[in-house]
């Protein structure tokens, strides 16, 4: 279970990578009947003001390194200081002893260089952002770095790429954790995409879509809504006024993905919910989602998810035994 989260910050730390960490945990929101987590902001002094990079700005951690102490996640936002010799190796430790006792650590940016000193990246996949990749990679040059995704998830390690990218690790691992309910209720309320997948390309020319007469968030939209239908390239292009070979290129540059992958990847979020909240067995959720059969369904959510549907049923499932196959 994901109960209680430690957001450990160094010097300098980047606000934005921050204050993803803080979005996604540390709200309440168990008003709306989402789960609460015990969020702890810890630095190496409690009580002593940490500069951002952002000027004039300063954040004062409330706990000190103990406070990492029975974490099921420790977070590592980006922080100037987390690149260099200047690692504050108090923090290093605390890190290490997180993860030896059991938590998860997830990455923000450059946040992967401090799990790297803590040696959490040998002998592991892992990526950060595009800008620093090369310099993870020399570093650490046991770990594997993909320097074209948006996030690595390798169980109790999960690093993620610049700014947005966070966003998306952090609701992965709510919804790899507390299940796609809890994971959409809360990017509804952060007003953000709860679909992206970590295997989606950093450089995208537009991460967030301008909402323009000409743009393909209403494609997208209806696209999202029918699932169940078939959809080729050609009638997409020609819902969004424009030619396929312009559709196929505007679609790239928006969601970093071709059509394809983008419709097979929403096809398998639905499959996830619809095996998580019904009872339906697995041919009605592949006629819901798109896939048609059983079969086409299994391969791509195995592919995708690593996993066999039956078993995700099994795992994060109202009831383990529905759509049971004979």
């Amino acid at each position: 279970m994901l109960s209680k989260v430690a957001v450990v910050l160094s010097e300098r730390m980047a606000m934005f990578e921050f204050g993803v960490v803080c979005e996604v945990f540390g709200l309440d929101r168990t008003a709306d009947g989402l789960p609460g987590f015990d969020f702890r902001v810890c630095g190496a002094e409690p009580g002593t003001p940490l500069r951002s990079t952002s000027p004039g700005i300063t954040v004062t951690p409330e706990y000190g390194l103990a406070g990492l102490t029975g974490a099921d996640l420790v977070a590592i936002p980006a922080a100037a200081t987390t690149m260099g010799a200047a690692l504050d190796p108090r923090i290093v430790e605390a890190v290490r002893d997180a993860a030896a006792a059991g938590a998860t650590v997830l990455t923000v940016c450059s946040g992967a260089f401090l799990a790297g000193a803590a040696g959490l990246l040998d002998g592991r996949k892992c990526t950060t952002h595009w800008r620093y990749v090369d310099k993870l990679a020399a570093d650490y040059p046991e770990a594997t770095v993909d320097p074209d995704v948006l996030f690595v998830d390798e169980g109790d390690l999960i690093t993620s790429a610049g700014t947005a990218a966070g966003i998306d690790a952090c609701l992965h691992l709510v919804r790899r954790e507390l299940g796609s309910g809890v994971a959409n209720a809360i990017a509804r309320r952060m007003v953000v995409s709860p679909q992206r997948d970590g295997g989606q390309r950093q450089f995208i020319e537009r991460p967030v879509a301008a909402c323009t007469s000409d743009s393909l968030i209403p494609t997208l939209e209806w696209m999202n809504e029918h699932l169940d239908l078939p959809h080729t390239i050609e009638e997409l292009a020609t819902r969004s006024t424009m030619s396929t070979r312009t559709f196929a290129r505007r679609f790239a540059a928006e969601t970093g993905t071709t059509p394809v992958k983008w419709l097979t990847n929403q096809r398998v979020l639905l499959t996830k919910h619809l095996l998580e909240e019904t009872d339906l067995g697995l041919e009605q959720i592949a006629a819901r989602s798109g896939f048609g059969s059983g079969a086409l369904l299994r391969h791509h959510f195995q592919r995708l998810v690593g996993i066999a549907p039956t078993e995700y049923r099994r795992r994060f499932g109202a009831n383990p035994d529905a759509g049971h196959e004979p």
